[in-house]
């Protein structure tokens, strides 16, 4: 037991916890200010490359000496990963139990449990969709990528055992391993960037590429056919030029990290063939080598090292403070963003010195993880529970109740996945929607993405007796022709298949309605206009952008029903705002008299000097928005109501 003991912790670098440092410091930074880093999410891929590089050294050198032990593998696995991962989810469950609404304590339950099975990826990856919760408000969100080095440490100490027991290759199959798992990557990335992103199969090549470095490292004479890698590492080099070579590799790979931390951007396609830039930079750096001067003189550096020694803790802290922050206040400024970091310095720091430290070294390793193994199952249940409990909404006054469970059906509202369709269907999956129509009567053509899906319900209700309703709405596609958005050509080629619908059916009206706010160039709407005109649609109406609420109008009611001394809920509000619509109305509204065509304002119709219209009657069922800005059916009626009559 020793000797296995003994393979679990091989030579520390003072480098490669430096190297953590940057890793960490980068996520920190994109999760807090994401305009100052653009790229700061790479640094998870260098999290991945050193898990994979230090566990697979682990495991060759076991193997290589024959007394590797899977019981003290993941015993060790055990003590490192679960002490501050348990103390950081029971801490957010009891915050999340105060301020988060059943439908987002629901939510929160499910990932809760996903994350003590491991599995918080996959959940993601299934929830991902248009009209999912912000990313920025699911306090355990960055527990995926902690559930894909779990996945891969369940995987690929059994797999590297058996290749090593029936004596095949192990270099030369990792190597296969790792370009399968990166041309899966690459080419999901084109297509699924949620699955590219949270698939551990798409992810796997990243801990492979540390893997692979490692066997380098200890096999380094069964390497010759991996290129370039055998003359690398070979002890045989002079000095003087095996010094060289791993200062120019240190360099590059600082270089590399820095091109990918400043240029990378979300609006990209990631991970795919751009992962590789953080990934290559991480591997020269931990091939070049204590001795090399980056190493030395940046990455071994004091400061650095004990950022790095709190770097796991540190992940686990900073998130959740920073969501529940917004959560809270909405919209954070810097300061308080920043001091959610500094909190999250000092939670991390207690929790190495007084939780990790203590539970790794101290006392007898098997009660310490079957308590450990007790507590996460404990946490897991509890978080099963809290979903499948919907959320334990006996936690507020029965009074707002039905604010708080509210609910509403926008798949059957907005006609989903038929005529508005959903981010991974094409064009040939629109329904009839309405183009088979009684000739006898005009048309009105509602083009757009969710926020003109919106408006069907109103539509339907006061227009469909004298008028064809066709519905032609895509999420995340406003009515522009020519663009384009992550996935290649998608909203292109739907576009232009609709503008030929257009012109082949000539409806007497086309309503162009979508949330302006967030697409780059809403001006381009003016090249639509002009091409719809020279096909000869005459009635051609622009929509301008709806109310938008921080958090949604759900929350931003609740806050103010539970503020109120009354108990009411106020018909109108300002409170929660987002002003920048208000901004974009006039913007549009000024575009609309340039081109010469009709303009109705949501935003006039549904706000005064009071703020904007939060409810249709008294009950909280009668809610205008369901979340940030998307109108509900009564909303949507109350609205088109109020345009003017055709």
């Amino acid at each position: 037991m020793a000797s296995a003991a003994h393979n679990i912790h091989p030579r520390y670098r003072a480098d490669i916890d430096g190297l953590r440092a940057i890793a960490i410091l980068a996520v920190l930074i994109f999760h807090a200010f994401p305009s100052s880093l653009r790229g700061g999410f790479a640094g998870v891929d260098i999290f991945f490359v050193i898990s994979g590089y230090l566990i697979s050294g682990i495991i060759l050198k076991g193997l290589e000496q024959q007394n590797f032990s899977f019981s003290e593998f993941y015993a060790h696995r055990i003590r490192r990963i679960f002490p501050a991962l348990i103390l950081v989810m029971a801490s957010s469950y009891i915050f999340a139990w105060q301020v988060l609404l059943p439908d987002e304590f629901k939510q929160f339950g499910k990932q809760m449990a996903a994350s003590a099975a491991f599995v918080q990826n996959y959940v993601l990856w299934h929830e991902a969709g248009y009209f999912d919760t912000s990313s920025a408000l699911k306090p355990l969100l960055h527990l995926w990528s902690l559930s894909i080095e779990e996945q891969f440490y369940l995987i690929f100490p059994l797999l590297l055992w058996s290749i090593w027991r029936t004596r095949l290759a192990p270099g030369f199959l990792l190597l296969i391993l790792f370009m399968l798992s990166l041309r899966l990557n690459i080419r999901l990335s084109h297509h699924d960037v949620s699955a590219a992103f949270y698939r551990p199969q798409s992810r796997f090549w990243e801990l492979l590429a540390g893997a692979l470095l490692a066997y380098g490292q200890v096999f380094p004479e069964r390497s010759a056919w991996l290129p370039g890698l055998r003359r690398a590492v070979h002890p045989g080099q002079a000095p003087r030029q095996q010094a060289g070579l791993r200062g120019l590799s240190s360099i590059l790979g600082l270089l590399l990290l820095a091109t990918a931390l400043i240029g990378l951007s979300q609006k990209q396609a990631y991970p795919g063939w751009r992962a590789l830039i953080p990934v290559i930079g991480t591997l020269l750096l931990i091939h070049a080598g204590p001795g090399a001067w980056v190493n030395r003189q940046i990455l071994a550096r004091r400061l650095m090292v004990w950022i790095g020694l709190i770097s796991y803790p540190l992940y686990l802290w900073h998130w959740p403070l920073l969501a529940f922050t917004r959560i809270v206040v909405a919209t954070p400024g810097p300061g308080l963003r920043a001091a959610a970091l500094g909190l999250s310095l000092l939670l991390a720091w207690l929790s190495y010195h007084l939780l990790e430290q203590p539970l790794r070294t101290n006392g007898p390793g098997w009660r310490k993880n079957l308590i450990l193994c007790l507590l996460i199952t404990a946490l897991g249940s509890i978080g099963w529970i809290t979903c499948q409990k919907e959320g334990l909404a006996f936690r507020f006054p029965k009074i707002v109740g039905a604010l708080i469970n509210y609910r509403y059906d926008y798949i059957s509202g907005y006609r989903g996945y038929t005529c508005f369709l959903g981010p991974k269907q094409g064009y040939e999956q629109f329904a009839d929607c309405g183009v088979s129509r009684d000739k006898h009567k005009k048309s009105i053509f509602i083009w757009g993405d969710s926020h003109a899906a919106d408006l069907y319900p109103g539509y339907k209700d006061y227009f469909s007796t004298n008028y064809n309703l066709i519905q032609r709405t895509t999420s995340g596609c406003p009515p522009i022709l020519g663009y384009s958005n992550t996935q290649p050509k998608f909203c292109n080629d739907i576009n232009q298949k609709i503008f030929m619908l257009i012109e082949r059916e000539k409806p007497d009206e086309v309503v162009l309605a979508a949330r302006w706010i967030a697409y780059p160039n809403p001006m381009d709407i003016i090249n639509t206009i002009k091409q719809l005109k020279g096909i000869g649609i005459k009635s051609i109406t622009l929509i301008g952008p709806d109310p938008e609420w921080k958090n949604g109008l759900p929350r931003q009611v609740y806050l103010q029903y539970k503020n109120n001394s009354f108990h009411r809920i106020p018909l109108y509000m300002d409170s929660g705002l987002n002003h920048k619509s208000f901004t974009q109305d006039s913007s549009m509204m000024a575009l609309a008299a340039s081109e010469h065509i009709q303009y109705f304002s949501p935003m006039r119709i549904l706000c005064n000097s009071q703020g904007c219209l939060t409810r249709v009657g008294d009950g909280a069922d009668a809610l205008t928005s369901w979340d940030y800005g998307h109108l509900t059916g009564k909303g949507s009626d109350y609205l088109v109501a109020h345009f003017p009559m055709h």
